[in-house]
């Protein structure tokens, strides 16, 4: 194959996989409804169950609907008959994933589920299977054929599997009005999390600790201090502690483009005069926002209180430091 061939084929199977996503759009019915309401009326867990490719499926759903505020469980299909179904309680319900609807592992589970009081949900490619007669709830993922040049790998099948669950936990986020902060909760150590429950003030240098000069000192005094306290910047501090300007790097990379004598140069005559800066109250996502949600993005961000008095510097560095 050459590179135009290569390229073609992947723009297919993204294709096919798009367009039975969009199929489905239209054949969404009560039912949806139904497992929502089935899933929010329930106080306990959710079990979301199936094998092979289905059972990955299954992971990454129980997964994000556990993030998301709807407790769920991954339970394998071979190992629920072999001592795992200890973890039902009375009525907890389950989600059955298969693409056939066929899946004998499944469906030799759903009479033993059913003694447990389990609303049974099947997510299916083919309604009309085991699985789908016997189920109480039926989410139809019938992808009509897969995306691989042998149409038997399963592409379109999970995508589409893939996307129910979003639907279903973006659903069950909106009925459980689910915030912002309680995502942050469940993800104290990832990104997401920090810039959600920190504030510049729990990551950011301080004051004492940055590189701080007049606006009326010259260019070699910045380069003593910006190597004497390396952060990438040096902030211009009035006598009564406000921000009155900013000397990045750069600055002083450009000057040095211009002329060789430090000592001629102020650095009210390289530094930003009004500088992008965080108040020491901003969280971490507003400090990122503020730093690249712009043409040219910032790697540092004088942060500064209520009257303007100079606090910190937060740097991206710090932002995205892992923990």
């Amino acid at each position: 194959m050459n590179d135009d061939e290569i390229i073609s084929l992947a723009r297919e199977v993204l294709k096919c996989e798009a367009n039975s996503i969009l199929a489905t759009v239209d054949r969404l019915d009560a039912n949806f409804a139904k497992a929502v309401n089935a899933i929010l009326s329930h106080k306990g867990k959710l079990l979301v169950c199936g094998l092979g490719k289905s059972g990955l499926v299954a992971q990454k759903i129980a997964a994000t609907l556990s993030s998301t505020g709807t407790p769920a469980v991954f339970l394998h299909a071979c190992d629920a008959v072999h001592g795992d179904l200890g973890v039902y309680e009375p009525g907890d319900p389950t989600i059955l994933i298969s693409n056939s609807g066929a899946t004998v592992e499944c469906v030799r589970l759903i009479p033993i589920l059913k003694k447990f009081k389990s609303t049974i949900i099947a997510l299916i490619g083919n309604i009309d299977s085991p699985m789908g007669r016997a189920s109480d709830i039926i989410l139809d993922a019938s992808s009509h054929g897969e995306a691989d040049p042998l149409g038997i790998v399963p592409t379109n099948s999970t995508t589409l599997a893939m996307a129910m669950g979003d639907a279903l936990a973006c659903a069950l986020m909106k009925a459980r009005k689910f915030s912002k902060e309680d995502f942050a909760k469940f993800h104290p150590a990832g990104q997401l999390g920090r810039n959600l429950l920190l504030d510049v003030a729990d990551v950011m240098t301080p004051a004492c600790d940055c590189a701080t000069v007049s606006k009326d000192d010259s260019v070699r005094k910045i380069v003593i201090e910006m190597t004497r306290k390396p952060l990438g910047a040096a902030c211009a501090v009035s006598a009564d502690g406000k921000l009155e300007g900013l000397v990045t790097d750069g600055d002083v990379r450009r000057m040095l483009q211009k002329t060789f004598d430090l000592d001629s140069m102020k650095c009210s005559d390289i530094m930003t005069k009004t500088p992008v800066c965080a108040g020491v109250d901003a969280s971490l996502g507003q400090a990122v926002k503020l730093m690249e949600a712009r043409k040219s993005k910032l790697s540092v961000l004088p942060v500064i209180d209520g009257n303007g008095v100079f606090k910190g510097l937060v740097r991206l560095h710090d932002i995205y430091q892992a923990q």
